[in-house]
């Protein structure tokens, strides 16, 4: 049975995406529609299309007729399904502040609205499956986002510093974390316009002058009252001055686990991710935020980002990410011309290019050339090789062995 196989991914065209990297990637024209996501997966909202002897084929119809062929055995007896989803992400304007619950708090969320017969496409429906989230990315470009919550010496170094949340300091000081961002979450309409108005009427001025830099919170408050359209204030304001705003440079990656509250803000990532679209929202979005349940899944515990740089491999070509999610395992690969990459898969792997073109065959003489923005899929237990004839860079994503 063949084994490599060529694979096109799905576009999301969230509203928060930009123009023209994921188009750029892709070799495709834009069209007038912002381009946020490219996915390549077998997720049932928008599963990745493989090119097979038999045409072309939903790649998680392609996997259900052959699991432990595809996924190997013990992915198979684990997790039944491809257990990742992976993503191509372009950043324009920042991402609601969401949080992913745990496996068993999801099985017990999802179970639990369905008994109820919220609609799986209802607005208000929390629980879209029955997974956890846990999400690690690699930066492909200079890259922002918040990352759970200060220290207590910078968190109150932030409220007592900023005029408008001075009065949340003997909140936090009494109540901690949970306390203060309860105070702030439970917040009427009126209560929160009261605190923020005054908070944006001085820092707007400041940011359309270019006087605010990005390592401060007011620069992403101020940016993302500009992209609103909403005329409320948006509560998730609070929570970029709670959370570490966080710089990731090209190469270097950020797991997000469950319970770590947390939201992209500008940049273009690879993202890897459990085969899941769990997410319960915290501000920054015009969907539905529930904040009773938001409550129960935070981890209301300082957290200091940890950067991962990924561990070099013997073959010095290419570099895994590691986390503990038993989900996924992503890893960049760097070529140039007298490099080959010999692996073998002991699951379903996908490979995407982003930089240069590559071959990939296996032991058996099936070729498949990729060039940049396309990607293909690897069945498990394929030994397979990777040559460029100039220079490339891939992202590879596997589970790792479970």
């Amino acid at each position: 049975m063949t084994k490599i196989f060529a694979l096109k991914g799905k576009i999301q065209n969230y509203a928060w995406g930009g123009k023209q990297y994921i188009p750029d990637l892709l070799g495709i024209t834009p069209e007038s529609k912002p381009y946020a996501e490219y996915w390549l997966g077998a997720h049932v909202n928008a599963p990745s299309i493989v090119t097979s002897e038999n045409g072309s084929v939903n790649l998680n119809e392609f996997l259900n007729e052959n699991l432990e062929e595809g996924l190997g055995v013990k992915v198979t007896n684990t997790f039944g399904r491809l257990p990742f989803l992976f993503k191509v992400l372009d950043v324009n304007d920042m991402l609601s502040i969401q949080v992913h619950p745990t496996k068993v708090e999801a099985e017990k969320g999802f179970k639990l609205e369905n008994e109820l017969g919220i609609p799986l496409t209802a607005p208000h429906r929390n629980y879209k499956d029955d997974n956890h989230k846990p999400e690690i990315m690699v930066a492909l470009s200079e890259f922002w986002l918040l990352h759970g919550f200060l220290t207590e010496e910078k968190l109150s170094k932030v409220l007592s510093s900023t005029p408008e949340f001075m009065q949340l300091l003997p909140v936090f000081k009494e109540d901690g974390y949970l306390g203060l961002y309860r105070a702030v979450m439970e917040q009427t309409e009126e209560e929160t316009i009261n605190v923020l108005k005054p908070l944006i009427e001085r820092i707007l001025p400041l940011y359309n002058k270019g006087k605010l830099s990005k390592s401060d919170p007011a620069y992403w408050a101020a940016k993302a009252i500009e992209s609103s359209n909403d005329s409320s204030i948006d509560k998730g304001i609070y929570s970029i001055y709670f959370f570490n705003i966080v710089k990731v440079e090209k190469g270097e990656a950020v797991f997000q686990d469950a319970g770590i509250p947390h939201a992209y803000l500008e940049g273009q990532n690879m993202e890897l991710m459990a085969n899941s679209d769990n997410v319960l929202r915290g501000g920054l979005t015009p969907k539905h935020v529930d904040v009773p349940e938001l409550l129960k899944h935070v981890a209301f515990e300082a957290t200091v980002p940890n950067i991962i740089r990924g561990e070099s491999q013997p073959d010095g070509l290419e570099r895994i990410y590691k986390s503990p999610a038993p989900d996924f395992e992503l890893s960049q690969i760097k070529l140039l011309d007298s490099n080959v990459y010999n692996s073998c898969s002991s699951s379903a792997q996908i490979v995407i290019v982003i930089e240069g073109e590559v071959e990939l065959s296996d032991k058996k003489g099936t070729t498949l050339n990729l060039a940049k923005g396309e990607s293909g899929l690897i069945l498990a237990n394929c030994d397979y090789s990777i040559v460029t004839s100039s220079k490339a860079i891939l992202y590879k994503a596997t589970a790792p062995n479970v």
